[in-house]
């Protein structure tokens, strides 16, 4: 998973370009949770910052952090002057400052799960707010979405990421909830789901898989031939489900 985790930088630019970002319905649910403005805000693992720059249009002040340096690169380029930015992996981030909301998108998986809720539970300030979110993006008609599966499977067998704890898929409550409904430090725990389709070319869709790290980990001649072989199978225009799971706490007083 580590190897998995640092792969992300030598596709930051694709990571940009491709990944969609994220929709103001998600920003409404995390202020509408919470209750109150939010002023602060921690995000980890910020990639290039698709869900930097959503919080930073509700007038947060946001900490970005992210340890790759080429994806902190291209966030940089991209952010409004709200933005504080900080390398760094989230086990590296000092317990020393908290903030009213501590969020994360599509890269809590990426954490070490040792001390992960007490870590999280220092940078969340009482009565605060953690947030994370994320979903896989995949073809919204089964049938293509089998005929991707075929194509890719002599190189790829999943390109999804497990639960991290072993939650079953058909569970109403998914991991982290899983993990934050036995955690001593946060109460009120919800998962909301935000329904969400898109329309890209076959190519902008391999350009996405491009970025998944099940891909990105593969050698290169394995993957350009995966890709074509996927490429084969889809018509030039393909709708994405690309719904989110959202998954909020708040931390105890």
């Amino acid at each position: 998973m580590v190897a998995r985790a640092l792969s992300f930088g030598a596709v930051a630019e694709a990571y940009e370009r491709f990944r969609p970002g994220y929709p103001v319905e998600l920003l409404d649910l995390v202020m509408t949770y919470a209750g109150g403005p939010i002023r602060t805000a921690l995000e980890f693992g910020a990639g290039t910052g698709k869900a930097t720059r959503l919080f930073a249009q509700g007038g947060i002040a946001v900490t970005a952090t992210e340890p790759d340096a080429a994806m902190l690169a291209e966030m940089r380029k991209h952010l409004p002057a709200n933005v504080t930015t900080v390398q760094a992996a989230f086990e590296d981030l000092p317990p020393d400052s908290s903030y009213e909301l501590v969020y994360s998108a599509a890269a809590l998986h990426w954490t070490d799960p040792e001390g992960r809720w007490a870590r999280m539970a220092a940078l969340v300030q009482p009565g605060g707010v953690f947030a994370s979110f994320g979903g896989p993006i995949q073809l919204a008609d089964p049938a293509l979405e089998e005929a991707a599966r075929a194509a890719r499977a002599p190189y790829v067998e999943t390109d999804g990421i497990p639960s991290p704890d072993g939650t079953p898929a058909d569970r109403p409550m998914q991991w982290p909830g899983t993990e934050l409904q036995q955690s001593e430090w946060f109460t009120d725990v919800r998962q909301s789901v935000i329904e969400r389709r898109l329309t890209m070319s076959a190519h902008d869709y391999i350009g996405h898989l491009s970025t998944v790290s099940a891909y990105v980990i593969l050698p290169p001649a394995d993957r350009d031939q995966v890709f074509r072989r996927i490429l084969q199978v889809l018509p030039e225009t393909v709708e994405i489900n690309a719904e989110i799971t959202a998954h909020l706490a708040r931390r105890h007083h």
